[in-house]
């Protein structure tokens, strides 16, 4: 695969919040194997809706990015940095090592990144007062530190835009949660933060309230301050497009 574009030279990030105006066949199609049998896996209708939006809205940005159509991008795992197995952070099979992406849907909400660089991104529903105090012991000393002496109504939300931040972060050092919570510092403190790094929340738009959401990417690699929408309508690929492929 030939990108068709220049560096993107940023993070370019998207929101998914609805399903896509059309038929869930579709959506279906654009899918490999492993994705629609994971597709197949979901009990509830919603569930599995909001699964098919965010893989089709990935290969949807990914094919416009490269000129391909959606369905003929292909996945795996890279080689994982914390333990050298194969079951890293996703990878395009055949594509630039130069495009990196990251994908995070959580109920309510999908965000999907694209970057010239490894990026992770994030997004969480704010957990209850019980899955905080549970996660408390896990983190790094000054983060579990920040949070005690934040006011108990306002620490779930403190606790959501510091857990997003650290899972964006592992996400793009490909480690994922295997490496422990405990090590690196991501409070709210600029220093003691992993050097070479920019780990900012994002704004969830309308869902502030209830979300909380984040994305990393090595230092000097300008970073939005909130995602786009998804426009499913801008892309050739899609139902009742001239340019569709279809």
């Amino acid at each position: 695969m030939a990108s068709t574009q220049s560096p993107l030279r940023e993070v370019r990030i998207w929101a998914v919040r609805r399903e896509p105006p059309w038929p869930q066949g579709f959506s279906f199609s654009l899918l490999d194997a492993g994705e629609r049998a994971r597709a197949d896996s979901f009990t509830h209708r919603r569930d599995r809706s909001m699964y098919l939006a965010a893989h089709a809205g990935l290969r949807l940005v990914l094919g416009d990015r490269l000129g391909i159509h959606p369905r003929d991008i292909r996945f795996g795992r890279d080689r994982c940095a914390h333990c050298g197995g194969q079951h890293g952070r996703p990878v395009l099979l055949g594509g630039p090592d130069t495009l990196h992406f990251s994908l995070s849907h959580c109920a309510g909400i999908t965000l999907v990144a694209l970057a010239d660089a490894p990026v992770g991104v994030d997004a969480e529903r704010l957990p209850g007062h019980r899955t905080v105090e549970l996660c408390l012991a896990r983190l790094h000393l000054r983060e579990r530190d920040e949070l005690l002496r934040t006011p108990g109504e306002q620490r779930p939300l403190r606790f959501c835009r510091l857990w997003t931040r650290k899972e964006a972060y592992l996400k793009a050092l490909g480690t994922g949660l295997g490496r422990g919570l405990h090590r690196d510092y991501l409070g709210d403190a600029s220093a003691g933060r992993p050097p070479d790094w920019t780990v900012v929340n994002l704004s969830c738009g309308p869902q502030d309230g209830t979300h909380a959401a984040a994305v990393a990417i090595p230092a000097g690699v300008r970073t939005p301050t909130e995602p786009c929408e998804l426009n499913w309508s801008a892309y050739g690929h899609v139902p009742g497009r001239k340019a569709s492929l279809e």
